[in-house]
C-alpha cells in the first residue's frame, strides 16, 4: 500500500447547520449562489441560505440539470464574471456541485470551457467553492471529480483538479426528508456502486479499505431494506455514507475499476437516463461477464456483505439485483429507450473518449462493452 492523502473539505454534519455559512466564507467575498429547478424555495432551503447570507453581496444562478450541461453552466461563468463574483456557495446535490466545480475552473480560462473535460486544458487555479448538499449520492460535496454533460454532442464527460475540493459542506439530514422515492433509491444505489468501483476488484491485502468497504455496503444495504421506516437516523445513515463512498478513503492504494461509471456515463448522456439507474443496469451484466476475474471477491462480497456462503459467484450477483429491484428499478435498458442503435453509439463514443481497453485489470475492450450491452437489454 501506497498513498498520499489529504481531504481539505470542512464538514459541517447535523442538523441547523445552514445558518454556519455566514461564518464559512469569509464576509468580503461576493458570492455566487447556484442550484437547481427550484425545489430549494419549495423546502424551505433557499430562505435559510438567504437568512445566512444577508451581510453578504450576493447573486444567484438557476436551472442547473439533473445531468449538468457545458452550455447551462457557460451562462453560469458569465453570470459571475458580469458581477465580479469571487466564492460559488452550491445549493444542491451531486450535479448541481459538479457544475460549479466547472464554473469555478472555467471563470479563469479564457478559451472554451469544455477544453477542461478534454483535457486539452488543466486549471491551474479556480474559484472557492462552499456546498449546501440536499442531496446524497454521489461525494462531489468533499472530493476533486466533476461529471458534465455537452449536450450540442450528447457527450458526458468528467475530470479531476486539484483546485475544485469545496472549502465546506453543510451535510443537514433534514434537507432530504423533502426527496421522493426514486431520488432517495437514486441515492443508495449511487453509493452502492460508488463503494463496488473500490472493492469488486482483486484480491490485495488491505484490510482497511476492504473491511471499511464492506460496513459502507452493508449499511446501504441495511437502508434499501428498511427502506419504508425513514426517521432521522435514516437520512443521516445515508447522507454519511454517500459521502464516505466517495471521498477517496476506501479507494487509498488498491484496484479500482469505475467501468461500470464509463459505460453508464455515455447511457446517460445520450439518453438522459437517472446516473444511478444506467450503473444498476450495467453493472450485474458487468460483473456476469466478469465472473470469472471476480470470482474472489464476489464470494468475499456475498459472505461479508450478504451473509451467504457459496461457492457461486451468480449467487452473489443475484442479490445485487434483488437489492436494486426492492428499490423499484428497472434493470433493462429497454424500460428506458428503444434506440436500435444504442450499442453502436454508446462503442462509438467510448472509442471517441478513449475507452477501448478499461477496468481494473484492462481487460475490458470494446468487444467486452458489447456483450455486456447485450446482456443488459
Amino acid at each position: 500500500m501506497q498513498f498520499s492523502y489529504k481531504n481539505p473539505t470542512q464538514i459541517e454534519f447535523g442538523q441547523g447547520k445552514i445558518s454556519a455559512i455566514k461564518e464559512l466564507i469569509p464576509n468580503d467575498k461576493k458570492v455566487l449562489v447556484v442550484y437547481g429547478g427550484g425545489s430549494i424555495k419549495k423546502n424551505g432551503i433557499y430562505d435559510q441560505v438567504k437568512t445566512a447570507l444577508e451581510s453578504f453581496t450576493w447573486c444567484e444562478f438557476s436551472g442547473i440539470e439533473a445531468n449538468p450541461t457545458k452550455e447551462t453552466l457557460d451562462k453560469a461563468v458569465e453570470l459571475g464574471r458580469q458581477n465580479n463574483i469571487d466564492y460559488i456557495l452550491a445549493v444542491g446535490g451531486g450535479s448541481v456541485v459538479d457544475g460549479c466545480k466547472y464554473i469555478a475552473s472555467a471563470f479563469y480560462y479564457d478559451g472554451d470551457g469544455w477544453d477542461i473535460l478534454e483535457g486539452k486544458y488543466t486549471p491551474t487555479k479556480a474559484l472557492q467553492i462552499g456546498v449546501v448538499l440536499t442531496l446524497a449520492a454521489t461525494g462531489s460535496e468533499s472530493n476533486t471529480a466533476a461529471v458534465i454533460t455537452k449536450k450540442e454532442t450528447k457527450e458526458k464527460r468528467f475530470f479531476h483538479s486539484q483546485f475544485s475540493y469545496p472549502q465546506f459542506a453543510i451535510l443537514d439530514p433534514d434537507v432530504l426528508k423533502s426527496l421522493d422515492d426514486r431520488q432517495l433509491a437514486n441515492g443508495i444505489v449511487d453509493s452502492f456502486v460508488h463503494t463496488c468501483e473500490q472493492y469488486l476488484t482483486q484480491s490485495h491485502g488491505a484490510l482497511a479499505q476492504d473491511y471499511y468497504a464492506e460496513g459502507l455496503l452493508r449499511g446501504l444495504r441495511e437502508l434499501a431494506i428498511n427502506y419504508d421506516k425513514k426517521d432521522d437516523t435514516w437520512y443521516a445513515n445515508l447522507m454519511w455514507m454517500a459521502n464516505q463512498a466517495l471521498n477517496g478513503l476506501i479507494g487509498l492504494g488498491v484496484p479500482q475499476d469505475w467501468s461500470t461509471h464509463f459505460i453508464g456515463h455515455e447511457l446517460s448522456g445520450l439518453y438522459g437516463i437517472d446516473h444511478a439507474r444506467t450503473l444498476a443496469v450495467i453493472q450485474p451484466s458487468l460483473l456476469r461477464e466478469l465472473k470469472e476475474e471476480k470470482e474472489d471477491k464476489l464470494l468475499q462480497m456475498g459472505k461479508n456483505v450478504f451473509g451467504i456462503v457459496t461457492n457461486d459467484a451468480e449467487d452473489v450477483i443475484v442479490k445485487i439485483e434483488q437489492l436494486y429491484k426492492s428499490l423499484n428499478i428497472d434493470l433493462k435498458l429497454s424500460e428506458y429507450t428503444d434506440d436500435g442503435e444504442l450499442k453502436s453509439k454508446v462503442t462509438t463514443l467510448l472509442e471517441k473518449h478513449g475507452f477501448t481497453k478499461f477496468g481494473d485489470r484492462e481487460s475490458i475492450t470494446i468487444e467486452v462493452v458489447e456483450k455486456i450491452i447485450d446482456r443488459s437489454l
